[in-house]
């Protein structure tokens, strides 16, 4: 019998599954990814902040993007990265309160949240009743500015959806548009981080070294696409409601995607704000040789 000129297929890793959310404040990761070729050794996942963060809660993706509060209350689960996230240290553009009234107005008032993030939700009704001192009524909307505003005095808006609203609402002069990013800022001194890049607890205590190929991989992309910034912006512009310039002051002016000792002492501020736990300490530093 002849024997096959093939040779036994072998038995292959599964790629690890991995969150993108598919906002603008991300597109320079996945640049970044597809840029060193570390794009085709991860099995990419795309969703809303929300969707993200329970397909991990479940175990549909191994390492993402998860927005703060989620992690807050979910950290016997989840271990996050060290040195990159997706936050801001002043303006962020993309998070903000639009209003028809001064928001010392609004107690008592309709506030319609078109935020699929419950960290921003969360700000912002800690920016409104701890800060503004208002208690506002809540409601869940679709992201829409105009019909928001038609059934409420108030907007809260994050993402692509914040930036369009931003533009509109400045042509209007009856609107006023307040950057939640700033705010915190200038009410704690501190950064703000809406998510980490985590991974489930189980997964990192599995593949430890994959953990850290994709954390190595992520950091590499972050830092390629910031220096090809320009290029990024003119790309995205082609097909997006923003001109250049716009995009590159959102990545280089207003998202920070910083994880370092400034960004962890916000994350504990938020976590002392909102009464939940934060295990700071218990992190995956950027070495193959970590184990949990």
């Amino acid at each position: 019998m002849t024997e096959s000129i093939l040779s036994p297929l072998r038995t292959r890793q599964a790629r690890p599954r991995v969150g993108h959310i598919t906002y603008l404040n991300c597109a320079p990761l996945l640049w970044g990814l597809a840029r060193t070729g570390k794009l085709l050794d991860i099995d990419l996942v795309k969703g809303t902040p929300d969707v993200l963060a329970t397909d991990i809660l479940e175990g549909r993706i191994d390492i993402g993007p998860v927005s703060l509060s989620e992690f807050l209350q979910h950290q016997e689960l989840l271990v996050p990265l060290s040195e990159i996230a997706i936050g801001s240290d002043g303006p962020v553009m993309s998070c903000i309160i639009v209003s028809q009234v001064p928001l010392e107005e609004l107690d008592g008032a309709r506030v319609a949240l078109g935020s699929e993030s419950r960290t921003s939700i969360r700000l912002a009704q800690l920016v409104l009743g701890d800060m503004i001192g208002v208690r506002a009524e809540y409601f869940l909307c679709k992201p829409d500015l105009e019909s928001m505003l038609d059934s409420a005095s108030a907007a809260v808006l994050i993402g692509d959806a914040a930036l369009r609203a931003a533009t509109l609402a400045r042509c209007r002069s009856e609107l006023t548009v307040h950057d939640l990013g700033q705010i915190w800022r200038e009410w704690t001194g501190h950064p703000f981080v809406f998510a980490v890049i985590a991974a489930r607890r189980e997964f990192a205590a599995q593949h430890p070294d994959l953990v850290s190929e994709v954390h190595a991989a992520l950091v590499e992309a972050r830092d390629l696409a910031l220096t090809e910034i320009d290029e990024v912006s003119q790309r995205i512009a082609r097909w997006e409601d923003f001109d250049a310039e716009l995009l590159r002051r959102y990545y280089t002016r207003a998202l920070n995607y910083d994880l370092g000792d400034r960004q962890y002492a916000g994350i504990a501020e938020f976590a002392r704000r909102v009464g939940l736990p934060s295990n700071l300490d218990d992190r995956v530093p950027r070495d193959v040789s970590w184990s949990i």
